[in-house]
């Protein structure tokens, strides 16, 4: 059984990431977004569909719902799947900053398994 994160992560590769989560943020913000405002917030993990299978089992107590789980048809590899878990917070940068953090921390934890991002629905309080 995996460790739970909390597992040493590369903080290089964690500065790459952040950089690229301010830039998905000011998208949204440009389209109206309230950061503030909790949301579904989905994270995808690429790999081999046995790695993901350990890590769909475990999601719930890692915090997260289960999305879905399908075979990757973007990836560069053949036989890679796609797991998509989902999380409800507000997309404030030192939360987004905190659930980067956690899913590199799964990546590290989990063999075979790699984070490839997280993505949401611009929240503008308005009938959403």
């Amino acid at each position: 059984m995996p460790n739970q994160p909390n597992t040493p992560i590369d903080e290089a590769r964690f500065e790459a990431e952040w950089e690229q989560d301010q830039e998905l943020l000011a998208q949204l913000a440009a389209n109206g977004d309230v950061a503030t405002i909790a949301r579904t917030v989905d994270v995808s993990f690429i790999g081999r569909e046995q790695a993901l299978e350990v890590l769909a089992e475990a999601a719930e107590d890692l915090g997260f719902e289960f999305g879905q789980f399908v075979p990757d048809e973007d990836a560069e590899e053949e036989g890679q799947w796609r797991l998509d878990l989902d999380i409800v917070q507000t997309i404030e940068p030192e939360a987004v900053k905190a659930l980067t953090r956690k899913c590199l921390e799964i990546e590290a934890t989990y063999s075979g398994v790699e984070y490839d991002g997280w993505g949401c629905m611009a929240t503008t309080g308005a009938n959403d």
